[in-house]
């Protein structure tokens, strides 16, 4: 047992140079990629209307990984129908990642993190936008760009309490008469969402 681990071992320190090799993401541009064959399908059967967007066709290339860390972090912050921050220049975003909060700074370590419903906030200096997301993900480089997708965002103060406070009790409700596993499972994700909500106009 032992000296099949070793020869293992071995094996994987004899590849490893060629793992070394590949560019960080960082090093690769990012440029908006369209599908063409799916452009061309789209356009046969419905040529009056444009083809959807998806979050990259928003994003501009990544510019590269400077030798020093910045003073400030780049945010590109898009949805799948439109761009609410596009290379914008900020001293901090936090986001609401599912295994808590998480401060983004300049020289930031590359990671990538899945988002929960909650609260995302761009600190520029002593301004603080809020904006309440669903889900996506935060794409963090090395370069101290900030690349995060939503699927659904909106800023706090357009949120209106009465329709949370209705929302949830309607989503309490159905869980309460639920009798599948997916009526249940669909009541929770609303009280969940709503929850959240509530949290993010309340404080």
């Amino acid at each position: 047992m032992f000296r099949q681990a070793s020869r293992l071992l071995a094996r994987t320190t004899t590849t490893a140079p060629w793992r070394r090799s590949r560019a960080f993401s960082t090093e690769v541009p990012a440029q908006t990629v369209e599908d063409s064959s799916f452009i061309q399908s789209w356009k046969k059967v419905i040529p009056n209307i444009e083809p959807p967007k998806t979050p990259s066709a928003f994003m501009t290339p990544r510019p590269a990984t400077p030798s020093s860390i910045p003073s400030k972090i780049t945010v590109n912050f898009v949805l799948p129908y439109a761009s609410e921050l596009s290379t914008k220049e900020v001293d901090m975003v936090i986001v609401p990642a599912t295994t808590g909060q998480m401060g983004v700074l300049p020289g930031h370590v590359p990671t990538i993190a899945e988002l929960k419903p909650g609260i995302l906030s761009v600190h520029e200096g002593n301004d603080v936008t809020k904006y309440f997301v669903s889900s996506g993900f935060a794409f963090v480089h090395a370069n101290s760009v900030a690349d995060i997708i939503a699927v659904e965002a909106v800023p706090v103060d357009r949120i209106d309490p009465a329709l949370v406070q209705k929302g949830l009790a309607e989503f309490t409700q159905k869980l309460g008469s639920a009798t599948t596993d997916l009526e249940k499972a669909e009541a929770q994700i609303g009280i969940d969402v709503h929850s959240a909500l509530n949290s993010a106009i309340t404080g």
